[in-house]
């Protein structure tokens, strides 16, 4: 017997029919895939909103502590005039945002910031530089912070761009446990965001992290007028990829004036809620991580998204160049929810 869902409410393309999608009164996938097919996933989107988030409640449960979130916090190591044209992002040369661009900045200035993060209850630290990619002469410093941060216990990522298989294996070398590459979007919906790089040249990183033996963090920004099918195709790049990454956030985009998204619509936060959901299906026992777009979200909307499965957030007052809750607003929140900081 199988239960039709009427799935015209769902956000689709105007360009598109509205469609019924059937689907086994019994269907529950299986909790760890790399195979997910798109009609796997779209009938995740189809489910009533309580059904999915009771499916991923009871996968999140499954492989997580049901009351803990994992805190890192994000720090900016060299901020603005990258070469590529993320159509997000105001650290773009290419857009005319008001930042300006700076240098590296030094080895003592980030342990200081990776000291007060671990005080304010951050297990893992990250650092970001917008580069298209780092320059091998940069490479001693990098491997640096990574050693003091990691000597003081705490985890460590890095987001520097695209790297060479040299590059990866000096950062693993060093101790970096962590290595983000986000993907964006889906691979179709790739060349509306960005041109100056390939959807393959992020899977080419993607493998070189993976060989050099550090886990991978990546996921999506959604709201940046993408379809429901562009959904889709983000979550199954994700989650097809072998194995899975260890780290996925899911960014609501935050936007900036001067960048070409910088006008999209916002996410309507149920949705955003069901992204977060289908995440954790399709990936069970990966951290699903609750990133940009914080600072607007009211408390409903984030506890909202713990219930569908998020269980990492950013904690720090910014997030690179943009605004994130404080540490005070965080802390009333957990203790509002009863969440504890893993």
């Amino acid at each position: 017997m199988a239960v039709l869902i009427d799935s015209s409410d769902l956000p689709i393309s105007k360009s598109k029919p509205r469609k019924t999608v059937s689907i086994p009164a019994d269907y529950a996938p299986h909790p760890i895939s790399n195979a997910w097919t798109r009609a796997e996933v779209e009938a995740l989107f189809a489910l009533p909103f309580m059904d999915l988030i009771l499916q991923a409640q009871t996968v999140h449960r499954e492989h997580h502590a049901p009351n803990k979130v994992q805190m890192s916090q994000l720090l900016s190591i060299k901020t603005g005039g990258c070469a590529e044209d993320c159509g997000y992002c105001n650290q773009s040369a290419h857009f005319d945002t008001g930042l300006k661009a700076e240098k590296l900045i030094d080895t003592d200035t980030v342990v200081a910031a990776a000291r007060k993060a671990k005080a304010g209850g951050a297990g893992r630290f990250c650092m970001g530089a917008a580069w298209r990619e780092p320059k091998d002469r940069d490479m001693d410093a990098l491997c640096d912070m990574v050693g003091q941060v990691k000597d003081m216990g705490l985890e460590t990522c890095m987001t520097l761009g695209m790297l060479s298989t040299k590059q990866a294996d000096r950062l693993s070398s060093a101790g970096l446990d962590y290595y983000n590459h986000n993907i964006d979007t889906a691979p179709e919906d790739y060349d509306r965001v960005i041109s100056t790089r390939t959807f393959e040249d992020r899977l080419h990183t993607l493998n070189l992290v993976r060989e050099s033996g550090m886990k991978v963090c990546c996921g999506g920004i959604v709201g940046m007028g993408e379809t429901a099918e562009d959904r889709i195709g983000l979550l199954l790049a994700l989650a097809n990829l072998n194995p899975a990454p260890e780290s996925v956030p899911i960014n609501a985009l935050v936007p900036v004036p001067g960048t070409p998204l910088g006008d999209s619509e916002p996410v309507h936060p149920i949705e955003f809620a069901r992204v977060i959901a289908i995440a954790r299906i399709m990936m069970p026992k990966s951290y699903v991580r609750l990133s940009a777009g914080r600072e607007t979200m009211s408390d409903e909307t984030q506890a909202l998204c713990f219930m569908a499965g998020a269980n990492s957030i950013f904690v720090g007052e910014t997030l690179l160049t943009t605004d994130n809750p404080s540490e005070t607003e965080d802390r009333a929140l957990f203790a509002r929810l009863g969440i504890q900081p893993e």
